[in-house]
């Protein structure tokens, strides 16, 4: 049995394409044409050499020697943070605005918490010159004013969206509204591995070389090709399918995912959607789902622009049903505290998404010999003003 997605788009019971009619064409399309543009010899060589010359990778495999000796275990680091645009976004940007010039597509949407997909997406359109539009729950404008300022620079729209509690979800929202009003010039970059199939695993496989450069990199380092654990932080989980992609069937590894606990997973103000989620359809994929008794979503809380978000990626919702992740929720202020404590030990602040998988460093009892694998997704200079906001309270 294998854990990556069928050929009917699923992940075990979860995943598949929940559309309305008229993306149906958009969608089958893009089922048809993914694989075979991704596996043709003309899109790995751009794409390969626009990671290698534009992006900066391979990212460092950085052995973390001051919080190995804190957790007692040897923790690597995957410097994600070290990618032009400060986190793993641009590698799904990047392979996927390729697939939208092979679609013949002229406008590009996205949506973004954070602003970290949002500024990857602006980038790569300057770089193909495409027009862009992004939407960013108008809470996350706020919170996230630098990256705003980025994506305009990059010369993109940026539209603040007022529904909900103005975040990630209403973002997510309203960047499938428009794709239901433009369908016939439009692609849609979604950032992560949500949405109806074939998002989730095209997503995937564009992020998955971050694991093929774990595996290349710890057989160089450490003379085997895979860690005891892997571990990363997850929303709709893009940065930790790619951590796990080249060893999500290899039984050796642990998975040991952080969600975003916020306040606490019984509190209410919380985006712990393994912890508290139902089955249920989440923008176009059927999925663990934070909801009431009536079926309907629930507003989600994090401290975590890009964490933000009442569902997860089918894939992740999958892994944990069948025990092979455990998910393992981390709140607010022992996020920060992690990213506090990285910055201390080993010099590298890392974006607050990237802390929750910090967080659970201290949740798991490690033995001496056990190799970790930790990837940081993003750099933390986005999060200044939150970090020092929270350290003062």
């Amino acid at each position: 049995m294998s854990f990556l997605v069928d050929k009917e788009g699923y992940y075990g019971e979860f995943g598949g394409a929940y559309i309305p009619e008229i993306l149906h064409k958009c969608v089958h399309d893009l089922q048809q044409s993914y694989l075979p543009v991704i596996e043709s010899e003309i899109f790995q060589r751009e794409y390969r050499q626009l990671l290698r010359d534009y992006v900066g990778r391979p990212s460092p495999l950085y052995f973390a020697k001051r919080l190995s000796e804190r957790y007692g275990c040897k923790i690597y680091l995957k410097r994600e943070d070290l990618n032009h645009t400060g986190a793993h976004k641009i590698n799904n940007t990047i392979g996927q605005i390729l697939i939208a010039r092979h679609l013949g597509k002229t406008r590009i949407i996205a949506e973004t918490g954070a602003g970290q997909h949002g500024v990857a997406t602006a980038t790569v359109c300057a770089l193909m010159n495409m027009e862009c539009v992004v939407y960013m729950g108008a809470t996350d404008v706020k919170r996230q004013h630098i990256n705003v300022e980025k994506m305009k620079m990059l010369g993109a729209t940026v539209v603040p969206v007022t529904s909900g509690n103005m975040t990630l979800k209403d973002a997510t929202n309203e960047a499938i509204r428009d794709w239901c009003c433009h369908p016939a010039n439009t692609f849609y970059i979604i950032g992560s591995t949500v949405g109806p199939h074939p998002y989730p695993d095209m997503v995937a496989r564009l992020q998955s070389v971050i694991s093929e450069e774990i595996k290349n990199q710890l057989q160089e380092k450490e003379g085997r090709d895979y860690p005891d654990y892997l571990m990363a932080c997850v929303g709709g989980g893009s940065n930790a399918a790619g951590t796990i992609y080249h060893h999500i069937d290899d039984k050796r590894v642990k998975i040991v995912l952080a969600e975003a606990g916020g306040e606490g997973v019984e509190t209410g103000k919380t985006a712990a959607t393994i912890a508290l989620g139902k089955t249920g359809i989440i923008h176009g994929a059927k999925t663990y789902v934070i909801q009431d008794e009536d079926g309907q979503i629930e507003e989600p809380y994090s401290i975590s622009a890009g964490l933000d978000y009442p569902g997860i990626g089918p894939m992740h919702a999958n892994l944990s049903a069948q025990h092979r992740a455990q998910v393992i929720p981390v709140n607010d202020n022992e996020a920060i505290e992690a990213g506090y404590e990285l910055t201390l030990l080993e010099g590298i602040i890392p974006a607050i998404e990237s802390a929750h998988a910090l967080g659970a460093l201290p949740k798991i009892n490690f033995k001496p010999t056990d190799l970790v694998v930790l990837t940081v997704s993003g750099r933390g200079d986005k999060d200044i003003e939150t970090y020092l906001k929270f350290k003062s309270l």
